[in-house]
């Protein structure tokens, strides 16, 4: 069920403390932590801890916390010290747009070049 923890997903898993990660920010909402195959120097993920498959279903239901994400994707960019050479966020919805593991999340890119477009 939408908004429910599910047995198997990775990034559940991950707000739950069962699967390791090297995590940079945590909220109530939220957590953030580095992607394991860094796409740029600062790759983390910021993601919800209610599972929702994509930004968009994650959007339409609770909007409060698609908010939180794009709040902690710049929080994170802060604390990296990419926001004042510029980064990227990214939320990649479906299989044909790259997405891997089905539960919303946004990337958040920076210190390197980020040229467009994208791929």
């Amino acid at each position: 069920m939408a908004g429910e923890p599910q047995s198997d997903c990775l990034f559940c898993k991950i707000v739950a403390g069962e699967v390791p990660a090297t995590i940079v920010r945590e909220t109530e909402t939220t957590v953030a932590f580095r992607d394991i195959n860094p796409q740029a120097p600062t790759h983390v993920l910021v993601i919800p801890r209610l599972h929702y498959p994509d930004a968009a279903s994650l959007a339409a239901a609770v909007p409060t916390v698609a908010a939180d994400i794009l709040r902690e994707a710049g929080e994170v960019a802060a604390q990296e010290k990419v926001d004042g050479h510029g980064f990227r966020i990214v939320f990649n919805t479906g299989a044909g747009a790259g997405q891997t593991v089905f539960h919303a999340h946004a990337h958040v890119l920076g210190g390197r070049g980020l040229n467009w477009p994208p791929g």
